[in-house]
């Protein structure tokens, strides 16, 4: 008899530069994954592309619902997703057009909150009340778990730590601030800033872009009381150490009242799965809420 916790989740990740899907079992295990570029040349081009994805692994089996991290920002509770590194997209109903095609219960959240639940669930913050979760790729974003929940925000957007400013002087951003974390940080600043691919980087550059982003990490730190933040995405975990230990010193210097001295930053713990743990995580979150409630009324 086939049970409800032993129906994987169907897990999307959709990235400014990749799509993924994959299933996740009840311990967070992938049982198998796809991945393409992102490259359709208009909304619905680029909805087809990952269905695509979705597709072949749904015809594997049952699957307990879909749940869907995505780039932001987007309206309360997923229904219209509008990435800033997706001009494809733009108040794109997701959520919406996956259960159709699908007939499956589709949840959708920033993928930032996605990984902060994943992180959460069996990754570097297992067992951690407060922490930061953070994404350092083609975008730069977050998720604030706060007295052991996760932070949503007035519309769902909650922890875009991307859009703190840390050079006031630094280049103009998406969001059409200058000096924001991910106009310096994220992957496409350094090579715009550069002239060359993150991978190419010197150490000089990973380890002011680790300066940076501990910069951003303190301020989060002094005005949230949280000691813990956990880092992923491709250009945090490709510079490795000298990215890592630039950010800690920065945190040191920075983080000096008694409640935050001593605050932490480290690479998550569930590296390149991540994103679809957290994908799967946003799905079971919003199941136990809706179980909670249900116990509550």
């Amino acid at each position: 008899m086939t049970t409800s916790a032993s129906v994987p989740v169907l897990a999307v990740d959709v990235g400014g530069t990749k799509l993924e899907t994959g299933l996740v079992d009840a311990d967070g295990c992938i049982l198998g994954r796809r991945r393409a570029a992102t490259t359709g040349k208009d909304g619905d081009a680029l909805f087809e592309q990952l269905m695509g994805l979705v597709e072949p692994l749904m015809a594997d089996g049952p699957v307990a619902g879909i749940g869907v991290g995505c780039g932001g920002p987007m309206s309360d509770g997923g229904s219209l997703v509008s990435p800033l590194n997706i001009g494809q997209w733009r108040d794109f109903p997701l959520a919406g057009r996956l259960a159709e095609r699908t007939g499956s219960t589709v949840v959708v959240d920033n993928d930032a909150k996605a990984l902060a639940l994943g992180e959460g669930w069996c990754g570097a913050a297992v067992g951690e009340r407060d922490f930061l979760a953070m994404v350092v790729s083609t975008g730069v974003g977050g998720g604030l778990v706060l007295d052991g929940r996760l932070l949503d925000g007035a519309a769902g957007n909650a922890g875009h730590v991307g859009h703190v400013v840390v050079d006031p002087d630094g280049p103009l951003c998406v969001c059409g601030n200058r000096g924001c974390l991910e106009a310096v940080a994220s992957g496409p600043a350094i090579q715009r800033l550069t002239g060359a691919p993150p991978a190419e980087a010197s150490l000089e550059v990973r380890r002011r872009t680790g300066d940076l982003v501990g910069r951003a990490v303190a301020t989060v730190v002094n005005l949230l009381d949280v000691r813990l933040a956990v880092v992923a995405g491709s250009v945090a975990l490709g510079f490795g150490a000298p990215f890592f230990e630039a950010a800690q010193r920065r945190l040191d210097l920075e983080c000096g009242l008694e409640f935050t001295r001593g605050a932490r930053i480290l690479p998550a713990g569930l590296g390149a799965d991540g994103p679809l743990v957290g994908a799967a995580a946003v799905w079971h979150h919003a199941r136990r809420n809706l179980v909670d409630l249900a116990v509550g009324s």
